[in-house]
Formats: C-alpha cells, structure tokens, sequence
C-alpha cells in the first residue's frame, strides 16, 4: 500500500512549512498540504478572544480550549477522509499535547497509511527565525521545540538546524511508497 498521508510535526519556526512546499515539488504525485496555521486562520476570529478557543500568550505559549478542539477534530476528520477519497496529503502540525495530539490523529487516520515524520531545530534557531518571520508571538518558538515531541513515536526524524528544507524533503520523500 502507498503512503496516503505524511504528518510533519514540529514547533513553530522549525521549518515545517518550507518541508512541505519542497515536498510537493520533489514528490512524484500531486500531494495536498494542510496545516494547523491554515486551521486557526479559517476559525473565526471571536474564538481568539474566548476561553474556549485558542489564545496566543504573551510569552509565547498557546492555550487550547473546548471549542477550538471539537474544530480541530472535525478539521482532522475532513483531512482522514479526502485521504480514504484517494487525496495524498501532507500535514503541518504542532503536537502542543505531544503523545496525546498524536493519538487524535492516530485514531481519525485508522488504516491509511500514514509516514510519521519529527521536524526538529534547536529552540534556539527557531527563535531566532522566529524573530526574523516577524508574525509570530515571541517565545513560541522556544517553549514549543521539544515540548511537542514528548512521547510522539516517529518513522523518520529530520532537523533543520542546521540542514536546509530541500535536503530534508528528499531524505522524507526516499521514505515515502
């Protein structure tokens, strides 16, 4: 069976998104990408100013509430279901739950065949390409880089600390069928 689904997780600033682009280029077949970026931009925006949506803290760290997380199921739910349509899909995402946020997604993509990837960077780079990205609050990416991967199983590793999103796409796209 081909791989249907790639996830890449990682924190923010570590360089998932650049992976993702490369991806779609140096894969052999039309891939569909997805990220939680794309998520919380479709939400509206009353649900960044209630407790039970997802709030950006000062020092960077982000809170998930009720409604943002039955949003987010749903989100998953769509994303497993154009892969059981046939859809090849890449996902950009941010455990913030580590082990836990993978189960989620574990679940809702069953039998699919999924590539589990971990999108590493030293907190200290993402921080500074934090800074450098300007759209992000400060501090997220350092108390996000190894946070989301506590106890999250991966089938392939890459860190983009020192090594650029091309590299990286081909090393995961040698694992993919």
């Amino acid at each position: 069976m081909k791989t249907q689904v790639i996830v890449l997780n990682g924190g923010s600033s570590s360089g998932k998104s650049g992976i993702v682009r490369c991806l779609q280029a140096v894969l052999p077949d039309p891939w569909l990408a997805f990220g939680t970026d794309t998520l919380v931009e479709a939400m509206p925006a009353s649900l960044q100013t209630s407790d039970g949506g997802i709030e950006f803290a000062a020092d960077g760290a982000v809170i998930v509430g009720p409604e943002f997380r039955a949003l987010e199921a749903a989100w998953i739910e769509g994303v497993a279901a154009m892969g059981r349509a046939g859809a090849r899909v890449v996902v950009d995402e941010v455990f913030l739950g580590g082990a836990d946020s993978q189960r989620r997604w574990q679940k809702a993509l069953g039998e699919l065949r999924v590539l589990w990837v971990g999108v590493r960077c030293d907190g200290t780079v993402a921080a500074d390409r934090e800074v450098a990205r300007g759209d992000r609050v400060t501090g997220m990416a350092a108390s996000q880089a190894d946070v989301v991967h506590q106890g999250v199983v991966y089938d392939l590793e890459v860190d983009t600390t020192h090594t650029e999103s091309m590299e990286c796409a081909r090393t995961i796209a040698a694992s993919v069928e």
